[in-house]
């Protein structure tokens, strides 16, 4: 199971009117992923990165049975859930912006989705819905117009543009303004013309 390890950045939550959660990716640490926010964020910004334990939130596919990836994806979810609700008692949830690469992405999207309420926008670079396949009774809330930004290469290894889509089009049942993405040939990484897109269309 996780241990709730939450790395901080900007102003402090009491002082914020505006937070950012940012989630790493397999093999990667919350240091790698918090430096980020600085293409986004102003100093009025709360920023918080959980540290997966091992380094990885998930030990298979985010395409495999849930089952195999448990206990960790739902200690994983809880884990950014604390994280969201710990915020919101200071910073309302349409002030809260989740964003994730690869493996923290498709936890971004998951746990947006699961929980669905007005965010100031959800972003994941290289990612998708989390299961074998997807579910809608899992999903519940109302985004509220949330503008979410998926992005994803045509050829990506280990998330399949059209995993990307669908969630897309899930998302969109549920309130959300998603922009989806594909890149040609974009190889497995955050671009510069990612982090323009969500510039453009959340801050």
């Amino acid at each position: 199971m996780h241990n709730y390890q939450i790395l901080e950045k900007g102003k402090p939550l009491h002082q914020a009117a505006k937070a950012i959660v940012l989630l790493h990716g397999r093999g990667a640490s919350a240091k790698d992923i918090i430096g980020l926010a600085d293409a986004f964020c102003d100093d009025s910004f709360y920023i918080a990165a959980p540290q997966a334990t091992n380094h990885t939130w998930y030990p298979y596919s985010f395409l495999a049975p849930e089952s195999q990836n448990e206990p960790w994806l739902s200690s994983a979810v809880a884990t950014v859930k604390r994280l969201i609700d710990e915020i919101s008692v200071r910073i309302p949830a349409e002030n809260i912006y989740i964003m994730g690469f690869s493996q923290g992405a498709c936890l971004s999207l998951e746990v947006a989705t699961r929980f669905a309420q007005q965010y100031a926008g959800v972003a994941a670079f290289t990612g998708g819905l989390i299961g074998e396949v997807l579910k809608p009774e899992k999903y519940s809330g109302n985004f509220n117009g949330t503008p979410v930004f998926i992005g994803n290469s045509d050829r990506d290894p280990h998330v399949p543009a059209e995993r990307s889509e669908a969630s897309a089009r899930l998302m969109e049942s549920m309130g959300s303004l998603v922009t989806h993405v594909v890149y040609p040939a974009m190889p497995h990484t955050i671009t510069t013309e990612e982090i323009k897109t969500v510039q453009r269309l959340m801050f």
